[in-house]
């Protein structure tokens, strides 16, 4: 540290010592600002300004009047001499060497902009505006424009800001220690919005860590680079409060969702091109819309450096990727969805990061992010680190994070990535490679605090928000309410109903008889979680093949599987999921390094598909009993269960005020005449779909519009006609005034 200069019997000042002049313009000084900037010395101001290269330095304030000349005291561009202002202000030096004369404003002559309120709230780990303090931004302070920069590494010696602005020299702007939060900060004046940054840390033991980006940064270079950018406070002219205004007021479960899961990078391209944000909102969204999807999700589009990780291992989680363009890009996205009333729903990963150089690992040195036992901070199954959920900077960092994504980008959700691997402490792990907790248990208790904290943050302050949890486990009370002992998401994806239903269509249909129960067991736990029924990416990759080639038989069968399989998830009980591509049956495993392959779409079959999910998506968004009970068991009957001969199911799907709509699958290529179906009501029931219609490139067998239920000596039912490897829907023609024996039948 500096020792305070000494007042002669004249007023002048000594010198600052010469140990404490070479610590600055090392940059080995861990406190410049106690010693640069303006400085009092006894009843006067005296000046210390390291400027490299100058040879000549003049002070001036802001306003241009001249405040004196200061003395080199070190020839690498060291100065210091008394003021002639009375009071402490900011300053600006005309520097002079032999090429010329420069201006530079001095950042150690402003005060802080972080304030004590900050540091209780960083310190008590609930500030839930992080966003806006930490990181670069762009603001006007104390007179001047400039950069704030502000940065979490309490173990650092020393911590500077680097970039365009100043040649990547940490020398020049060692920032401020608040040493009750561990956080770094310093205003740059005149930087600019635009330019590449990093942090230069030096750590507790001396050693000049890699330059690190920003943790908090709101936009980065174009990989394969990896430097930070100084963005504008996000400024969009939002025009959805429609669509907020009804989200925020409906209830999500009763209410039609399905889902159009979209990898940015690969739906389409221009050659080897990424669309842009503004080129994918002209295309994606009026596809979705006219796909009757409600809303389109997309794979993490925060920063991340390895195309092939699909952005589950992003080292930006407040940068949207620079693959698409600007932040405000994604943002008009969103906007243009929400105008066309489609929710964007993003996946989030909290889980792990990856331990890239530039990354959070080892931030300032130490353990900061992570673990340090790699027992609890190492995840064997990606090589990637573990987010400390016990430590409460970390904790704040992440929920800032989800909030960040809701209030400035207006997105209607989080689907949680890796939730299972949260949750439990020997997760992919070995007897002995793990830590119990406190009470000697596998369950991971910061992370289910975590997972509680996050939900309740995001419902708490934005309605109509909602959070999905992928979590393979049968953890229980996932999308139940925190108050009511659960995790607090709003949905839960249903994997064990992917995996069986997918297991049972992969059988050549002469065996499916034997498995009746692949497709019935769902039922036994279909409510005890507001479920999403989930076709998502991870089915189509890595050797799985896509869905069509997991259907069984020939070309004709896979075909009529698939359309059978996609009106039995449509029919099913829970929300819906569809990863691009699926809704047209691409036959080649999804790859992120292309474009889908659009060109199917001149094939009938492929036509047929894409036909046949757009209809799904209209009837089950305009049909009441299709959606409105899709997390209660009320709105759900079994009507056929145990046909396991001839490999039929059928069911009520029904919801009060209402007509109920039976739905039924053939799941054989036998067309069936005649079939008995027990119907809760006689009359005309609708035939309102079959895949087995032409336009979806069936062989047309089916109903003539509907069938006639009567009550017999057996109960009341009808006769209907099962189309092959097919799902049929009828929709009660209620009798009477409208709705009325729907109604007394809820």
């Amino acid at each position: 540290m500096s020792k305070e200069p000494a007042r002669g019997r004249k007023g002048a000042t000594a010198p600052l010592d010469p140990a404490t002049v070479a610590a600055i313009v090392a940059g080995d000084h861990g406190d410049p600002f106690a010693v640069l900037g303006v400085q009092g010395s006894g009843r006067r101001l005296v000046a210390r300004a390291f400027v490299d290269g100058a040879a000549e330095l003049e002070a001036f304030t802001l306003d241009g009047k001249s405040a004196g000349v200061l003395e080199r005291r070190h020839d690498a561009g060291f100065f210091e001499g008394p003021l002639t202002i009375g009071k402490r202000q900011p300053l600006r030096y005309r520097a002079r060497n032999a090429g010329g004369e420069w201006w530079v404003t001095d950042p150690y002559s402003f005060g802080p902009v972080l304030g004590p309120m900050d540091d209780y709230y960083i310190r008590e780990g609930s500030h839930l505006r992080l966003f806006d303090k930490m990181g670069a931004h762009p603001l006007e302070h104390e007179g001047a424009a400039g950069v704030h920069f502000a940065v979490w590494a309490p173990n650092a010696r020393r911590v500077s800001v680097v970039g365009d602005f100043n040649a990547w020299d940490g020398r020049r702007h060692s920032m401020r220690l608040r040493r009750d939060t561990g956080v770094w900060e310093i205003f740059v004046p005149d930087v600019e919005p635009g330019l590449a940054y990093k942090y230069e840390l030096i750590g507790a033991d001396g050693a000049r860590l890699p330059l690190k980006a920003d943790p908090f940064a709101r936009a980065s270079e174009l990989r394969p680079a990896t430097a930070s950018i100084v963005a504008p406070e996000l400024a969009h002219d939002w025009g959805d409060q429609a669509h907020r205004d009804f989200w925020s007021q409906a209830d999500a479960r009763r209410t039609p969702i399905s889902i159009y899961e979209v990898h940015a990078g690969s739906w389409q391209r221009d050659g080897e091109r990424f669309l842009s944000w503004d080129e994918l909102a002209d295309r994606l969204i009026p596809y979705v819309a006219d796909m009757g999807f409600t809303h389109i999700e997309f794979l993490p589009v925060s920063e991340h450096p390895y195309d092939p990780s699909w952005g589950y291992q992003t080292t930006g989680l407040y940068a949207p990727t620079a693959r698409f363009g600007p932040p405000e890009g994604f943002a008009r996205f969103v906007d243009g969805a929400h105008r066309a009333g489609i929710g964007v729903i993003l996946d989030w990963v909290p889980a792990h990061f990856p331990t890239d150089a530039h990354g959070l690992a080892r931030f300032d040195g130490t353990f900061l992010y992570e673990h340090a036992d790699p027992r609890q901070g190492f995840h064997p199954d990606w090589n990637t680190a573990i987010f400390n959920f016990g430590r409460q900077e970390v904790f704040s960092y992440l929920i800032n994070n989800a909030l960040y994504w809701s209030e400035k980008f207006h997105v209607d959700g989080l689907r949680v990535d890796a939730v299972a691997s949260m949750l439990y402490l020997d997760y992919s792990r070995k007897e002995g490679e793990w830590v119990p907790n406190r009470f000697g248990g596998r369950e991971n208790l910061e992370a289910v605090a975590f997972l509680q904290a996050m939900n309740r943050a995001v419902y708490g302050k934005h309605p109509g928000r909602m959070t999905f949890a992928e979590e393979s486990t049968s953890w229980p009370k996932v999308s139940a309410p925190v108050w009511d002992g659960g995790l607090g998401f709003g949905f839960k994806w249903n994997m064990g109903w992917m995996h069986d239903t997918l297991k049972y269509m992969a059988l050549d249909p002469i065996h499916r008889k034997y498995h009746q129960n692949d497709l019935t067991f769902g039922l036994l736990y279909a409510f005890s979680e507001n479920f999403v029924l989930p076709l998502s990416h991870d089915e189509v990759v890595h050797g799985k093949g896509s869905l069509i080639a997991k259907m069984a038989g020939d070309a004709w069968q896979k075909f009529a599987n698939l359309r059978a399989y996609y009106a039995f998830m449509w029919g099913y009980p829970g929300k819906k999921l569809l990863f691009m591509g699926q809704e047209f049956a691409q036959g080649a495993e999804w790859s992120e390094a292309k474009g889908l392959d659009w060109w199917q779409l001149d094939i009938a079959q492929h036509k047929g598909i894409q036909t046949l999910v757009r209809d799904l998506n209209r009837l089950y968004r305009a049909i009441p009993a299709l959606h409105e009970r899709d997390c209660e068991p009320e709105g759900f009957e079994w009507l056929i269960a145990d046909d396991a001969e001839y490999s039929v199911f059928a069911w009520l799907r029904r919801t009060p005020g209402h007509p109920p709509v039976a739905v039924v699958s053939n799941f054989t290529p036998v067309p069936r005449s005649g079939y008995g179906l027990p119907l809760p009501h006689a009359g005309r029931w609708r035939e309102i779909l079959n895949t087995d219609a032409a336009a979806y490139g069936g062989s047309s067998v089916g109903n003539m519009g509907g069938v006639d239920a009567t009550d017999g000596e057996y109960g009341i039912g009808a006769l209907v006609t099962l189309p092959p490897l097919a799902t049929i829907w009828l929709e009660y023609e209620a009798q009477g005034t409208p709705d009325e024996e729907a109604t007394r039948e809820a």
